[in-house]
């Protein structure tokens, strides 16, 4: 899954691609390189963002979704929280949401994808980094979300659950985490893990931004193994290469 951010504040990308012609250009360079996805998101979700308007985010949004959907071979997943983005999205073409709050922000997304039968990823998330086991805390968040997604009509088959690495987490629980992935798989759905140059890479090596290639290609081979099915780059390329190379280890896939 590549990464395009149409934000002036993403802590990676935050600015340069909020035209749509140069947010199109990149969606193409990364489907060159190998992605499969393509995660399209308005809004920043960098400690200390902003926030901004539904009106703002699909200003932001929708012009470049109708260019990717005219253009580009591969399914294009949306990161929102709000349903009439979501809605409005899909409308367009869009094929997967990306929730980053799973479902506790606003209530009627989940019946939105349910209509539209697409895929929903709820990514685990909070106010604060207090848990008694950061593990079984997120457990219990995402079968929550889980619930809530079926209640609404969303089949098992197609919800995908992201530990939410970097947020409402400390640096230590981000490593432990990491450590733990493989019991995620327990929940019964696809993982999807989002490390991509985040702040556990830069703590861990003390690098800056645009530096941290390896760090993450470690991050993105450790989830393979450890059960993920999905990652959520920005160097679609290199970690495609390092993709490629786990699963043809651990899942013999050539």
């Amino acid at each position: 899954m590549g990464i395009l951010n149409v934000t002036p504040d993403s802590f990676s990308d935050g600015g340069k691609y909020m035209e749509p012609e140069l947010a199109m250009e990149k969606a193409c360079q990364m489907a060159e390189d190998g992605a499969d996805i393509i995660d399209l998101g308005g809004v920043s979700t960098r400690p200390g963002h902003q926030e901004v308007s539904e009106e703002e985010e699909l200003r932001r949004v929708m012009p470049v979704l109708e260019k990717l959907t005219a253009n580009v071979m591969i399914p294009v997943s949306i990161d929102t929280w709000r349903a009439r983005v979501a809605k409005e999205a899909l409308e367009s073409g869009a094929n997967i949401i990306n929730d980053q709050w799973a479902l506790r922000t606003d209530p009627n997304l989940a019946s939105v994808v349910a209509d539209y039968k697409v895929p929903l990823i709820l990514m685990h998330n909070g106010q604060d980094a207090k848990y008694r086991d950061v593990m079984d805390d997120m457990m219990s968040f995402l079968k929550k979300s889980i619930d809530m997604a079926r209640e609404a009509g969303v089949p098992q088959g197609n919800i995908i659950v992201d530990p939410g690495i970097g947020f409402a987490k400390t640096y230590e629980q981000n490593l432990e985490v990491l450590r733990r992935l493989r019991e995620l798989t327990l929940l019964g759905c696809p993982i999807l893990l989002g490390t991509s140059r985040k702040s556990v890479i830069a703590k861990t090596l003390n690098l800056p931004v645009d530096q941290r290639i390896e760090g993450t290609g470690a991050t993105v081979a450790l989830g393979i193994a450890s059960g993920v099915d999905i990652v959520r780059v920005h160097d679609v390329k290199e970690m495609t290469r390092v993709a490629r190379m786990s699963d043809a280890i651990i899942r013999g896939i050539i």
